[in-house]
């Protein structure tokens, strides 16, 4: 795309080619800092108050004191889309403590750094859709405040790398017990003796917005839905799907070269999806 994009930083919306931040951030030094990542349909954006909420029990969470209100914030995220040439877009916010000669101790009052972007919303291919994707699972080496949405992100790129030396989409971690956690950019959900289950929601899970608009669609419709603990290795276990903002969500056919169910989309996995993108099409006539 020819068009220049603008970012917002620091108070002030910049090209996107210009926008930098000091070399002592301690984003950058120490990964020091959260973020989210917020879909937007032709102008109305996907459960944004409760991302901002999210963004808000981050920066509680590690002592980062947020840099506007949460009425600001939205301000200027409804800003940065505007300025930006995509009518479906994601939208990226990342906080950090600040600047500051480097020390792992934070030393004084420092001011946060606000970063503001949008990018075009990918969408999975009709291809994928059709097929599922495929993963596989990993020990969790994780940190253990994963509730928290750090911009600590090096297990996961692990992860995805490790997937990818598989010729997999998606590395899912489990802990001690072989529990099914969650995803390395996704949540997991499973249809088990026809019940959708997902892990409850912890300091080994990241609290999805999209994994909550499933569960409420599923719910809304009928379905049953628990949240507890789930493995691989129980016999009800017909379906499986990953949840993200990019995704919506998306069945998986294989996990560990294990097939799920009968090797095909599940039936109620697209139903849910379906449900998905009704609500999504519904803000983009908003």
């Amino acid at each position: 795309m020819n068009q220049q994009l603008t970012a917002y930083v620091n108070g002030r919306f910049t090209p996107l080619e210009d926008a930098t931040i000091h070399i002592e951030d301690r984003g950058f030094q120490f990964a020091d800092g959260i973020y989210e990542v917020v879909a937007c349909f032709a102008g109305t954006f996907l459960d944004l108050q409760p991302h901002l909420e999210r963004l808000q029990r981050s920066c509680e969470g590690v002592r980062i004191p947020l840099p506007c209100s949460l009425e600001e914030m939205a301000t200027l995220v409804q800003e940065t889309y505007k300025r930006n040439p995509f009518e479906d877009a994601m939208v990226y916010i990342q906080i950090t403590r600040g600047a500051a000669p480097r020390s792992h101790l934070p030393q004084g009052e420092l001011t946060p750094t606000l970063i503001i972007t949008s990018r075009n919303l990918p969408k999975p291919s009709d291809a994928k859709l059709a097929s599922g994707v495929k993963a596989i699972t990993l020990q969790d080496i994780r940190w253990k405040h994963c509730e928290i949405k750090s911009i600590a992100l090096l297990a996961s790129v692990l992860g995805k790398q490790e997937a990818a030396l598989k010729n997999a989409d998606e590395a899912f971690w489990l802990d001690e017990e072989a529990h099914v956690l969650e995803g390395c950019a996704t949540n997991i959900l499973a249809i088990i003796d026809g019940v959708l289950v997902t892990h409850p929601l912890d300091h080994q899970v990241l609290g999805g917005i999209t994994r909550n608009m499933a569960i409420r669609v599923a719910k809304e419709h009928g379905l049953s839905v628990e949240e507890r603990p789930w493995k691989l290795t129980e016999s009800g276990l017909t379906e499986a799907m990953m949840s993200s903002t990019t995704n919506a969500v998306m069945p998986i056919y294989c996990i560990n070269e294990q097939i799920i169910g009968d090797g095909k989309p599940g039936k109620t996995t697209m139903q849910i999806r379906g449900w998905m993108l009704e609500a999504m099409d519904a803000l983009r006539r908003a």
